[in-house]
């Protein structure tokens, strides 16, 4: 035999060993893919982690095997390690058919969206949308993500094209219906909201939100309702039960709001979460307006223990603490309603020489109608009136208070108008008054009338 002939035989021997090889690692591969894909099937998960480590070790750029360990593992709730295989295969596999790319990326913004990552988990769905266009999910999480970052416009276009493609996507019309509620778009929130209530009934969110519309036209019956039925939702309870709260101190029915003020405080988890504190701020009000001072002050301390820069709280709890100390004070602003009138008459008549002709109550104190004493009967056609009122309030009055007063006097030509506060007045209210027939009676006059009036 030529060593021409030798030559060529072992050249075909390697060739045919090559391709041998090249043939049972191809036939072997697949073998150990769908061992892995059965043992993931039969929650065998250890197994398979096992077998997909073993085939990555031997070549680290099988991304095939690197996907599957991912499986595995999300399938076993591990997944940080699921994560840093996905992360893996989407830094560096060719989408050829092997892996299926919709599946992956889907998987791929969720754990993007789990480990607070939304720039990538956008990149995801946003892909999505172009690899899976018929699918209006996908444009409803871009909608959320744009959302979250606040990016409101670019989050109502994607929840617009999500319904587009499915007009029955009840949480896309949520999400727009909270959207517009939030601009102050009354009219087409309530509209998306309604629509999301009729897909979907059980979603008790949208409840809230409507709840929220209504309250903001002032229909506080139909707005009680609707929070009702929002407080099945245990992330929204306690905000419902405060906002039925503000429906009752709206009308002033305040020993219904205290009650579910109350409420929303005793089921609380954590006493310094912001909604506890405003049940408590609320229900101090609600307090506070009854005369009930002793608990307001007992809220307004309980809050200032986890927060005192909430709110007014300190200047509450400042204003009240001198309050203590004076007993004049205290009376007028803890007395009973009919209580307070007959000291309001008393107060009148000792520091202005007013007689009372009508007295009227308020949700801020009283409103009286008085005469001057010196002068002839009331009854007297000539006679004019003036305008008193009495305010006991820890919060300064405003412009606007005054500025009614004002009109008033006008509009039934008093002689003139008294105001008298516990508190103080704005600068604006006062800059308004001193061109006009108004005398603003602030609280170190006031203590002076109830010596005078000898409470």
């Amino acid at each position: 035999m030529g060593l021409t002939t030798i030559v060529i035989i072992a050249v075909l021997f390697v060739v045919i060993v090559t391709v041998t090889i090249i043939l049972v690692k191809s036939l072997v591969k697949p073998q150990k893919i769908s061992s892995i894909q059965k043992l993931i099937k039969e929650q065998k998960y250890p197994q398979a982690q096992k077998l997909a480590k073993g085939i990555i070790a031997k070549n680290q750029r099988d991304y095939l095997a690197h996907y599957w360990l991912g499986k595995a593992y999300l399938a076993d709730n591990k997944s940080e390690l699921a994560f840093m295989e996905y992360k893996t295969v989407n830094e560096n596999a060719l989408f050829n058919g092997d892996i299926p790319e919709i599946e992956f990326r889907r998987t791929m913004a969720e754990l993007y969206k789990k480990f607070n990552q939304p720039q990538d988990a956008l990149k995801e769905y946003l892909l999505l949308t172009k690899l899976d266009p018929t699918n209006a999910e996908n444009d409803y999480n871009v909608g959320q993500i744009y959302e979250s970052m606040g990016k409101g416009a670019m989050a109502m276009g994607f929840y617009q094209k999500c319904i587009t493609a499915n007009k029955k996507h009840a949480k896309a019309h949520s999400a727009m219906g909270y959207l517009l509620y939030r601009s102050k778009q009354y009219t087409e929130a309530k509209k998306e909201i309604d629509t999301a209530i009729h897909l979907s009934p059980d979603t008790y969110s949208n409840y809230y939100y409507m709840g929220k519309i209504l309250k903001d036209n002032n229909n506080f019956s139909a707005a009680l309702k609707q929070f009702e039925k929002a407080e099945r939702d245990p992330l929204f309870k306690q905000r419902a039960l405060i906002e039925r709260g503000s429906c009752y101190a709206a009308v002033t029915q305040f020993d219904n709001a205290i009650t579910e003020y109350e409420h929303a405080i005793k089921i609380s988890k954590d006493e310094s979460n912001q909604e506890t504190l405003y049940a408590r701020y609320f229900l101090a009000s609600c307090y506070e307006k009854t005369r009930n001072i002793e608990k307001a002050i007992e809220q307004w301390e309980k809050i200032f223990s986890r927060n005192r820069s909430f709110r007014d709280v300190a200047t509450k709890l400042s204003q009240y603490k001198e309050i203590e100390a004076n007993d004049n004070m205290k009376e007028y602003l803890t007395c009973s309603a009919q209580s307070f009138s007959e000291l309001c008459k008393k107060i009148a008549l000792s520091g202005f020489n007013l007689t009372c002709q009508r007295i009227e109550q308020t949700k801020s104190g009283c409103v009286m109608l008085a005469s001057d004493d010196k002068k002839e009967g009331w009854m007297n056609q000539r006679q004019q009136m003036i305008l008193v009122q009495f305010f006991r309030d820890t919060n300064p009055v405003e412009d606007s208070v005054v500025r009614k007063a004002a009109d008033s006097v006008k509009a039934q030509n008093y002689e003139k108008a008294i105001l008298i506060s516990s508190s103080e007045f704005t600068r604006t209210a006062m800059s308004f008054a001193e061109t006009r027939p108004i005398n603003l009676v602030g609280k170190l006059q006031l203590e002076t009338l109830l010596s005078k009036a000898g409470i």
